[in-house]
């Protein structure tokens, strides 16, 4: 394992868990992460398989309700739309988590749980035919039949596999900071859509939430440059003071948007997951969240192989498994985000009135929206991975 974000920890602490020696390969922390994440009902599974998820409940807040608001101010502009997770059965969509409380968890698991951590950097990956060699920055020298690269974007381990991306940048980037609020979130997640990208006010336990105000990149550095009064203003003035007053309550961050995706999910002896795999914009809880389902299928395809004694982790079958397992996932998820954004950007009438109608559709046709929310937060993790390790091991009849 390379990488000890969020992604890397909880694939390190999965594959423990079901029975494989692992190895993590990943220096300490420099920086504390103030942001937060909104994980869904899938990936919350996750947290409670790897045994977290009782220590983090108390820092997150459930995400009942999530509402889109259409403050374009164009001519044709889509109605509110709110979705709610007891329409599928289910108590909360997810839960807004700050980072720092979940990494602070995830380390400390990682600790108790016998998974040997060399933190240092790795210099050097070599993949062979029958394991991949990685040369740490001490000089020692860590052998593994496969291995997961969780190291990012810029991915060193996914370079030594020879797998290349597409990439790609927006004109935008991401204010994120915490606040307070007069008024009560009521568990409600609001998306404001806006000419230059989405508003997002997503619960945090007691009168806070985070927000994260996408924009273009020259507004969005204005923004970040006013005073905490100021800021507070122009928050509380585009939410429409559905939170009362606000207070800016902790520092605030500034991220360029892009998008970038892997041609390929595994190869050599490598299996991508996180950022290494996919880059998303902060729209649609889906970044994370596709990391934690990159995690989730790797462990179902490797659970599927442990009732054969001698089958290889790293085998070819097992790659190409992975891969199929998060191709179309993946793929599909990208290209629907990236459109949301681009049409919310767009001034051209008739793909105004597609998005207006797109909503109006949710809004109205009640079976449609129960299968996007289902859809959306992949309550319950697919069987077909888990179906996809039978075969590989030759147990599926």
């Amino acid at each position: 394992m390379v990488g000890a974000g969020p992604v890397g920890l909880a694939a390190a602490l999965l594959l423990a868990r079901i029975g494989y020696r692992v190895a993590l390969v990943a220096p300490p922390r420099q920086h504390a992460d103030e942001r937060t994440s909104a994980l869904l009902a899938g990936s919350i599974e996750l947290l409670e398989r790897i045994g977290i998820w009782p220590e983090l409940s108390p820092q997150a807040a459930p995400l009942r309700t999530i509402r889109i608001v259409d403050a374009t101010g164009r001519l044709i502009r889509a109605p509110e739309v709110a979705f709610d997770s007891s329409e599928i059965g289910l108590d909360a969509f997810g839960y807004n988590i700050p980072n720092a409380a979940l990494l602070d968890a995830l380390e400390t698991a990682s600790e108790r749980s016998g998974i040997v951590w060399h933190r240092t950097s790795a210099e050097d990956i070599a993949p062979e035919d029958d394991a991949v060699s990685i040369r740490l920055a001490d000089a020692t020298t860590v052998t593994a039949s496969l291995v997961v690269a969780a190291d990012g974007r810029g991915s060193k381990t996914r370079a030594a596999a020879g797998i290349s991306v597409s990439a790609w940048r927006y004109d935008q980037a991401a204010l994120v900071v915490n606040l307070r609020h007069a008024r009560p979130h009521g568990d409600t997640s609001t998306e404001f859509h806006t000419p230059t990208g989405p508003f997002t006010l997503v619960p945090l336990p007691g009168s806070r939430s985070s927000l994260v105000w996408v924009g273009s990149q020259a507004e969005t550095e204005e923004r970040a440059a006013l005073s905490d009064g100021d800021l507070a203003g122009e928050i509380e003035k585009l939410s429409a003071s559905i939170l009362g007053a606000i207070e800016i309550d902790g520092r605030r961050q500034v991220f360029p948007l892009a998008g970038m995706n892997a041609d390929r999910f595994a190869a050599r002896r490598i299996v991508l997951a996180g950022e290494a795999a996919h880059v998303f914009p902060p729209i649609g809880a889906q970044g994370l969240n596709l990391g934690y389902r990159d995690v989730a299928a790797l462990g179902e395809i490797l659970e599927g192989t442990m009732t054969d004694p001698g089958a290889d982790p790293g085998a070819g079958a097992v790659l190409a498994a992975f891969d199929r397992a998060r191709r179309g996932d993946v793929f599909t998820r990208t290209a629907a985000v990236d459109a949301l954004n681009r049409t919310l950007l767009t001034g051209f009438l008739p793909v105004q009135a597609l998005r207006g109608l797109g909503l109006f559709l949710l809004d109205r046709v009640a079976p449609l929206r129960r299968a996007v929310m289902r859809q959306g937060v992949a309550a319950g993790l697919s069987t077909s991975a888990e179906r996809v390790g039978r075969q590989v091991s030759g147990h599926d009849h």
